[in-house]
């Protein structure tokens, strides 16, 4: 009996050893949430003076199937299928307006020429959309795939100037307006856009709107 004490002494000596290593080091070799550190440098580049009033948005949502041609005849087309969300923003750029683009008709009603409406924006809401399908990329996927969300952003521009986004955005500009200036003023507002005549009559008289 003592001979196998002897014997067992050396290995419980260090099993009770890797118990007390691992108690005092065993927290820090065990697994933690990885820590991310981000060192950044932000430079103002550029400051834009903005006067443009959006006045209407569309949605889109779009199937798009885009193939390229192969540049040799014996290899297949590529292809690449997207489901893409899109939007376009109709606005007045209201720094067009000039001085005399604004006049009184009488004693109470004031005329605004309006400039004309515009496509200020569209986009792929990325959020919204999502790669289907790539098919003989040949590893050239991620290219593919940035061509057929510019031909969809593309789309999407074209489709909402079909859509009718500009007269939407003038009628907008009716409804949205008048009853606002109205508020503010008290008075009679009438708001035309740029193709409208503008008044000639001796009753009218430039409304300074500009320091």
């Amino acid at each position: 009996m003592p001979r196998l004490i002897r014997r067992l002494f050396p290995l419980l000596a260090l099993v009770a050893l890797g118990v007390f290593l691992w108690r005092k080091i065993g927290s820090t070799l065990a697994a933690r949430e990885p820590q991310v550190t981000v060192t950044h440098n932000t430079v103002l580049t550029q400051v834009e003076a903005l006067g443009k009033l959006e006045l209407v948005r569309y949605r889109f949502k779009d199937v798009v199937e885009y193939k390229r041609s192969a540049k040799y005849p014996f290899l297949p087309d590529a292809k690449a299928a997207l489901i893409v969300g899109g939007e376009a923003v109709g606005c007045l750029d209201l720094r067009q307006l000039r001085p005399q683009d604004v006049t009184f008709e009488g004693d109470s009603v004031v005329r605004i020429i309006l400039p004309a409406p515009e496509l200020c924006a569209f986009q792929v809401d990325h959020s919204q959309s999502r790669v289907f399908s790539t098919e003989n990329g040949f590893f050239q996927d991620a290219e593919l795939v940035d061509e057929a969300y510019r031909y969809a952003e593309a789309q999407v521009r074209r489709s909402a100037l079909q859509s009718g986004i500009l007269a939407e955005t003038q009628r907008n500009a009716q409804q949205i307006l008048v009853p606002m200036l109205h508020t503010l003023t008290g008075g009679a507002w009438l708001l035309a856009g740029g193709s409208w005549p503008r008044c000639r009559r001796a009753s009218c008289k430039a409304l300074p709107i500009f320091p």
